[in-house]
């Protein structure tokens, strides 16, 4: 939090707060990752939600990327003349959420027993039905 206080954003409206151990990190093209000091291993998802972000946008006003002589990216804030490794847009970062197919619901309350069965062969199966209103059946099923 230090660190933060120090880049001026000690206030960064995050919900998630990350483990003991753990530094939030940007790279050059605004993917963020996570290391953990702890382990000594780094990960794009988020240790606590598993979520993977990204910085958006630009630097905001007055600041500027640089890379010092080992290649690490640090940001020059001109306006209060300071100096940071951590990326002032991490304040403001969003989800990467990759598109995911809709699923569409088959089935659902009002669904009958015969609508889900219908087209299927279970010759010779034996079905174990739970969740009904008196305990738990065992039948064989027979085709009708």
């Amino acid at each position: 939090m230090a660190a933060l206080r120090y880049a001026g954003l000690d206030d960064t409206d995050s919900e998630d707060e990350l483990p003991p151990g753990w530094e939030e990190r940007t790279t050059k093209d605004g993917w963020v990752y996570y290391a953990n000091h702890t382990e000594e291993k780094t990960q794009w998802e988020h240790p606590k939600t598993g979520k993977r972000k990204r910085v958006a946008g630009d630097l905001p006003y007055g600041w500027e990327q640089e890379t010092d002589e080992n290649g690490q990216v640090f940001f020059v804030d001109h306006i209060n003349k300071r100096t940071t490794y951590l990326d002032p847009r991490l304040a403001f970062t969003v989800d990467d959420n990759p598109t995911k197919p809709a699923t569409r619901q088959r089935y659902d309350g009002s669904t009958t027993a015969m609508e889900i069965l219908q087209g299927r062969d279970f010759t010779g199966k034996v079905v174990l039905v739970t969740g009904a209103n008196s305990g738990i059946g065992r039948f064989p099923l027979v085709a009708a």
